[in-house]
């Protein structure tokens, strides 16, 4: 893989490269249990955007620095603009289209693996919610808390949980603000993939990575897109969408369908190439 140079960030955000065509983010404010700041949230908005168009990486995964995946917002900055009478909430909410950490609402073809230690709560679950995979410590704990706060859980949270878990189950979470376990979390709301001791955590989740690009990625990313379009269109829609779009033209049109086929009757792995730019 070439060299990378991904845009310039704050301390708040680590940008790493841990294999090839992989892609990591770790938030850096372990002492304020890396609550989001709105430097933190440009720093993921700039990274994840080039993320988006950079052929070479292929899968991103996203981890918070010391005892905590991510708190939510930081309350007190929160607190500081609402005692002095700022009204514009709900303007800024309706035109950030990637939602919480430019992440709790971003329709990224490209797959998404959360590393979770210690727990979740509030915009930093909503964030892990959007994640195609994620991988949970033993220890951790998960929570949507802002009714307990006077706030809603609008970033994406309410929407995404009561796909994954259903109506009851997010009720739980979300009317009483209640905080679950991490084994909870995997076997009655369903949004946990793995739950495993937290030295092997990251470990997990870079295994993870490393099998999602040992795949082709224009297959990847094209069902990934399939993914995101049975969330907002009925079965007919969705498959016909698919079926026509862009991504799916450049699996059939591309290189990497006829190499795949090619190195199945030659009994031997496939060697990818990056996807063309759509």
């Amino acid at each position: 893989m070439a060299q990378l140079t991904p845009p310039p960030t704050s301390e708040e955000l680590i940008v790493s490269f841990p294999a090839d065509h992989v892609l990591q983010l770790t938030f850096n404010r372990p002492k304020s249990l890396n609550a989001m700041t709105p430097r933190m949230s440009d720093d993921l908005k700039r990274v994840l955007d080039w993320f988006e168009d950079e052929p070479q990486l292929w899968v991103v995964i996203v981890t918070g620095a010391g005892r905590v995946f991510c708190a939510g917002a930081d309350l007190k900055a929160w607190n500081t603009t609402q005692q002095k009478g700022d009204t514009g909430e709900q303007e800024r909410l309706a035109s950030d289209i990637h939602g919480f950490g430019s992440l709790s609402r971003r329709q990224s073809r490209k797959p998404v693996v959360a590393a979770v230690h210690g727990g979740a709560y509030g915009g930093g679950m909503e964030m892990l919610l959007n994640c195609d995979y994620v991988v949970a410590d033993e220890g951790a704990e998960f929570a949507l808390p802002e009714v307990k706060r006077g706030v809603v859980a609008v970033q994406g949270g309410i929407l995404r949980l009561a796909l994954i878990s259903g109506h009851q189950l997010a009720s739980e979470m979300l009317l009483l603000g209640k905080t679950i376990s991490a084994v909870d979390a995997r076997t009655r709301f369903g949004f946990i993939n793995e739950v495993v001791p937290a030295p092997d955590v990251l470990p997990t989740a870079l295994t993870i990575a490393k099998q999602i690009t040992s795949n082709s990625p224009d297959a990847v990313q094209s069902t990934k897109e399939g993914l995101l379009l049975a969330q907002q269109l009925n079965h007919r829609e969705a498959f016909l969408t698919h079926a026509l779009s862009p991504v799916s033209r450049r699996v059939y049109k591309g290189g990497n369908i006829k190499e795949g086929l090619k190195a199945f009757s030659e009994k031997r792995s496939p060697t990818w190439k990056n996807p063309a730019k759509l």
